[in-house]
């Protein structure tokens, strides 16, 4: 009976079994010589076992230990190859995770405000904080400050954007007297932290202030293959074969492009905007992430039939009446697979609804574009951290 072997014995037939899964491990690499010696270890290990002998098992043992140790480090560099076989592993299953599970992706705009943050900056009137602060800021909340004096009498000529190291997106601020290089997007600039005069005096403040990165989210790219999309969810798309601004301007052939915004129509309704309210089928749309938009409050404008443009100097921005929803009365259905489409298709809107543009602009996303729904901000780390509503 097992229990009644000596010790001896369950030692010299567990090292005999640990011995035979090393082997497969390393047959392919070692020589073929080393595969017959150490088999041959095992065996003699194996032969001793059945005997029962103390002796016979620890002489067998030792010489089966003094093979591995041997051939162990056969093919030289074994650690360096372990470590580099657990790298692999890892990369490989973050890619998989990355490919078919979750996707990180960064809000690059305001559309979607104040759900979730694009780039935006905002003026100060003091000087930044110093570098310790600036740094804590930087790496919790994604934060950078911005400080820029004008150093002589000048008048600004010329703004171009650049990239430094190919990264870092920058503004060039070309003067008559001198040139300000600015670490901030040009669009971001020019909206949040610079007035819009372009004379300055010596010791004018150009800009000053700081600007936020865009909200980073996981996206969750599993759940759409085993169920529809439902309205309300925040969700990402590309923009592959959607006419939108980008693409219409190059006939179609402009880079795909992935964007975010909030699931507002499924296959089959029909839409309307009555400013400030969303209408689903006649009625208003339901469901809290709909309700907060429609408040026109805490920094939610409501629902709009128009968009805005870039203000002018005096801060007056103009607006656009929209492609599809563009008044009151209009009227948008989307078709779906049971009605004889081709394919279903979904209605995006941004929370953001005057500076968004959406379906309203380019028209609803076919099934095929859709990419995930988005689950959670993981950074940076402000009042937006956690799950995406």
């Amino acid at each position: 009976m097992l229990f009644l072997r000596p010790r001896h014995v369950k030692q010299g037939r567990e090292m005999a079994k640990d011995a035979r899964k090393m082997l497969a491990y390393k047959r392919d690499i070692w020589p073929a010589e080393d595969v017959a010696q150490f088999e041959e270890g095992i065996r003699k290990l194996e032969a001793a076992n059945r005997t029962g002998s103390k002796d016979a098992i620890e002489s067998a043992a030792l010489e089966l230990d003094r093979l591995a140790g041997k051939h162990a480090g056969a093919g030289g560099h074994s650690a360096m190859k372990e470590h580099c076989e657990v790298i692999l592993v890892a990369i490989a299953v973050a890619l998989g995770v990355r490919t078919y599970f979750l996707q990180p992706f960064t809000i690059p705009t305001g559309s979607m405000q104040p759900t979730l943050n694009g780039i935006i900056g905002y003026k100060t009137s003091e000087p930044p904080p110093n570098v310790a602060v600036r740094l804590f800021q930087k790496l919790a909340w994604g934060r950078t400050w911005i400080n820029v004096v004008a150093e002589s009498d000048d008048v600004i000529t010329e703004v171009r954007e650049s990239k430094t190291l190919g990264i870092f997106s920058s503004t060039l601020l070309v003067g008559r007297n001198q040139t300000y290089r600015v670490m901030c997007p040009q669009e971001t600039l020019f909206r949040y932290l610079m007035p819009p005069l372009r004379e300055f005096k010596a010791g004018d403040v150009i800009a000053r202030g700081y600007f936020e990165t865009g909200d980073h989210v996981f996206v969750d790219m599993a759940s759409y293959h085993f169920r529809k999309p439902s309205r309300g969810e925040v969700f990402v798309f590309n923009t592959k074969d959607i006419p939108t601004r980008d693409n219409r301007n190059s006939l179609m052939q402009g880079p795909s492009q992935f964007f975010i915004k909030r699931l507002a129509g499924i296959p089959g309704d029909t839409l309307q905007i009555m400013p400030p309210r969303l209408l689903v089928n006649g009625q208003t749309a339901e469901g809290p992430e709909f309700a907060k938009v429609m408040s026109a409050q805490n920094g939610y404008r409501g629902y709009s039939n128009e968009s805005e443009g870039q203000p002018d100097a005096q801060g007056r921005a103009p607006r656009y009446r929209m492609n599809l929803l563009g008044a009151p009365k209009e009227t948008f259905h989307l078709d779906s697979k049971t009605e004889g489409a081709a394919e279903n298709n979904y209605f995006a809107l941004g929370d953001n609804s005057f500076l968004s543009s959406d379906s309203r602009d380019w028209g609803p996303v076919p099934e095929k574009n859709l990419v995930g729904r988005g689950i959670l901000v993981y950074w940076p780390f402000t009042r937006h951290w956690g799950l995406i509503r």
